[in-house]
């Protein structure tokens, strides 16, 4: 299982505590799939939404692909559908109707050739919470 990350939300990790992460796949055009692997995509302000028991990536920017033609560049923030089972985004649902909770993109990678995107539910830190999560990583850093 060969895996080829392409972008992180290292922000995440800062703003949220993450309980649970779930892989997904991406249903992405051909140019999108190039795009990606010359590693043009930014997980910034992105969520997960979940409409009718289907999930999707909202928000998630995909720079267009410089050599594809004008007819297959699709919208830089366009709003993907994520595969995933049944089962799964009714996990999520449950969960995430707790106050406090959200599903948010974590990572998006390629695994043995196909797009995949890791899910987590998160819970939002509060102020003292992101100076605490801070001053380990600091205190951490200065000990080494």
């Amino acid at each position: 299982m060969a895996i080829e990350m392409v972008t992180q939300n290292k922000k995440a990790y800062h703003d949220y505590f993450i309980e649970e992460t779930v892989e997904a796949g991406i249903v992405l055009t051909g140019a999108e799939v190039k795009s990606l692997r010359a590693g043009k995509a930014n997980l910034k302000d992105s969520y997960v939404r979940i409409k009718d028991a289907e999930a999707f990536l909202v928000n998630t920017h995909i720079s267009p692909y410089a050599q594809a033609d004008s007819f297959s560049k699709a919208e830089p923030d366009r709003t993907r559908k994520l595969l995933l089972h049944k089962k799964e985004i009714e996990r999520f649902i449950g969960k995430a109707r707790v106050k406090g909770y959200t599903i948010i993109p974590t990572k998006i990678y390629f695994k043995d050739g196909k797009a995949k995107v890791e899910i987590a539910l998160a819970k939002g830190k509060t102020f003292y919470d992101k100076r605490d999560t801070l001053f380990n990583y600091l205190g951490a850093f200065f000990r080494n």
